[in-house]
């Protein structure tokens, strides 16, 4: 069985406050495990707290990172196990004609962004660079390819057995195709999320934020919920939510979004400490 649980799902910048206790102030973390296989989907700020509680059994991670803006990054270096011997932590992260994904990530293991070096971990962390590619970790099958969204971004889609979870969580839908929301064929991230179990896909934006931040890499709520329509999954959690935004103004924002919509799947707003079982 697949457990998914939310470490973080806050968009951009951390937001801690009580006004945002429900659906939390941490960045991008979520973990999926099957037993002691143990993936780390980003490492937000969220990824401390995950540090202190991973099951001890577990002796072999794998991070994920859809991309390396600091909100999916700010995390690493605070997370527990990196700094244990027993424990072996692989990287997995987008490949970039530019930089290698080592040497990028040395940049945040390095004064002055942080003080402890990449060398300096008592057990070095293997890395791997991804594009399209289709791989194993354990039981799971693994779907990478890249998105909309600045700089080399990628998004996943995690099958276990017969059920599926797409975790897109930095996305702009709406640049992939002129044709939106009606052709799949440009769509981009259409094959990640189409026919799904679970979808968690970024909504930071109402229509009209997002008609004023065209490019900035993210999509309105409205055009997250026509693109799980599109790729006709089962169940949609929306993701990375504007820091700006309390639990109040969330709950306005969706439930504005879903006027007058008849959709065929289940619909919510993604929380951090939320479980799913696949």
């Amino acid at each position: 069985m697949m457990k998914i649980r939310v470490w973080g799902c806050r968009g951009s910048l951390p937001a801690p406050g009580p006004e945002n206790n429900y659906y939390g102030g941490n960045t991008s973390c979520v973990e999926v495990t099957d037993g002691e296989t143990c993936l780390i989907l980003d490492a937000g700020s969220g990824i401390q707290r995950l540090g202190r509680f991973i099951d001890p059994k577990i002796k072999e991670i794998h991070i994920l990172l859809t991309h390396l803006h600091i909100d999916h990054t700010m995390g690493m270096g605070f997370f527990l196990p990196l700094y244990n011997p027993s424990v072996k932590v692989h990287f997995w992260g987008p490949s970039s004609s530019v930089t290698p994904l080592l040497l990028r990530l040395r940049r945040y293991f390095s004064p002055p962004f942080f003080p402890v070096r990449l060398a300096d971990l008592p057990n070095h962390p293997e890395i791997h660079e991804l594009a399209f590619n289709d791989f194993s970790i354990g039981e799971f099958q693994i779907h990478s390819e890249y998105v909309c969204h600045p700089g080399p971004t990628l998004g996943f889609r995690v099958r276990l057995g017969k059920k599926t979870f797409a975790y897109i969580p930095d996305h702009e839908v709406r640049l992939g195709s002129t044709h939106f929301p009606t052709n799949p064929e440009w769509t981009s991230g259409f094959e990640l999320a189409n026919k799904v179990d679970l979808l968690f896909h970024d909504g930071g934006y109402t229509v009209p934020e997002y008609e004023q931040k065209l490019g900035w890499g993210h999509s309105a709520v409205e055009d997250t919920l026509d693109f799980a329509t599109l790729c006709q999954v089962k169940h949609l959690a929306i993701f990375h939510h504007e820091p700006n935004n309390t639990d109040a103004q969330l709950e306005s924002i969706f439930a504005d979004s879903m006027k007058g919509k008849d959709l065929g799947f289940e619909v919510e707003l993604c929380r951090e400490g939320a479980e799913y079982f696949l």
